[in-house]
């Protein structure tokens, strides 16, 4: 099951935000990686919706690891993905 991956406008400034302190705090190199692997984990969420756990709170809301300091949360819906937002994993974490 393949499907399109859209980015909700609060996943574009969650991950501008994060894009922002990367670069601040680890220079072009790690955003570049960064950006490389935040394509490679969409491509493998657009392919295999369901590869990453779901969330305590929803099960059609996963959270996939972009790398060990972020994740993007996503909602699985007939036909497409939607990110919602990227997640700093240096943040405390949410409770819901």
């Amino acid at each position: 099951m393949s499907l399109p991956v859209i980015i909700s406008e609060t996943g574009v400034k969650t991950y501008g935000a994060i894009c922002d302190q990367i670069v601040e705090r680890l220079g072009n190199k790690a955003l570049d990686d960064f950006k490389r692997n935040t394509i490679k984990t969409l491509e493998l969420i657009g392919s295999s919706p369901l590869i990453y756990k779901e969330t305590d709170f929803d099960p059609n809301i996963r959270i996939g690891l972009i790398k060990k300091i972020s994740s993007v949360f996503y909602e699985v819906k007939p036909d497409k993905i939607e990110v919602l937002f990227f997640w700093d994993n240096r943040q405390e974490p949410m409770e819901f």
